[in-house]
């Protein structure tokens, strides 16, 4: 089966890449990190399987999946970090999904079903059974909007609902990252970018690699010698700038002097 993997995080695109290479009969034909040049080269040659992300800039993967030709629609396997999208919307359904993030293990059982499903759908049963997963994430998408955001993390031996209105400080820690809440400590299986897109309602500023700050929460700022920023949250926490974010910080902070959050 020709293959092409469409998701905005390399990281995604690599776990990918990798695990369809060890299966021989799968063959990666294209790998894009945005939908808008993906939709053109999907619709130049089609594959015959298609891992797409459902969360990406300008070109969301329900938009590109809507924008498919029915006639030559590859299986998609839709890719997502956020599990209210895959609960419903395609166990319900019966289309394949993968939940980042994902091993091997979840890969190949993933690949076992579309293998089935390549083997004995037709175009139109295809079509149909996107058009009911896309109608389900539509309602989940709508539902999710309207709904106060959430996220899940551990503390100890415990897992907690927290508030994204709450949250002040996220760092990256290897394959979780930290989250602070006033006086308090979690931590969360994610990467720091897939935690930014959890917490896109926020005026959350990235201050350094492995940094993210809620705004709305910092309470003092002052500077190094160097330049770089210094900020104390509410909670007392306090984070410096790194070098490389020093312009793209100052900048923000500049835009607050005449835009208060």
């Amino acid at each position: 089966m020709d293959v092409v993997i469409v998701d905005d995080e390399p990281a995604a695109r690599r776990a990918l890449r990798e695990f369809c290479a060890r299966e021989s009969d799968l063959r990666i034909v294209g790998e894009y990190g945005d939908g808008r040049s993906a939709l053109d080269a999907i619709r130049a040659r089609p594959p015959n399987l298609l891992f797409l992300d459902i969360q990406m800039d300008l070109l969301n993967g329900i938009a590109l999946a809507r924008a498919l030709d029915p006639q030559t629609l590859p299986l998609i396997v839709f890719v997502t970090a956020y599990d209210h999208y895959a609960l419903e919307a395609f166990e319900v359904c019966a289309i394949d999904y993968l939940l980042k993030p994902f091993d091997y293990e979840r890969f190949a059982k993933s690949l076992e079903r579309v293998r089935r499903r390549h083997a004995t759908e037709s175009f139109t049963d295809r079509q149909a059974t996107l058009s009911s997963a896309l109608q389900q994430l539509q309602l989940q998408v709508a539902a999710a909007a309207t709904a106060p955001p959430r996220i899940l993390a551990e503390s100890g031996s415990r897992m907690h609902v927290l508030d994204v209105t709450h949250v002040e400080v996220v760092e990256a820690d290897r394959n979780y990252v930290k989250i602070t809440v006033g006086r308090e400590v979690f931590h969360a299986r994610s990467t720091l970018q897939q935690a930014e897109k959890s917490l896109q309602s926020q005026p959350m500023l990235r201050i350094s690699r492995s940094c993210l700050v809620n705004m709305r929460h910092v309470r003092e700022i002052s500077r190094t010698p160097r330049g770089d920023a210094i900020l104390v949250l509410i909670g007392g926490t306090t984070v410096t700038s790194s070098e490389g974010y020093r312009e793209s910080v100052r900048q923000y902070l500049d835009t607050l002097k005449m835009n208060p959050l």
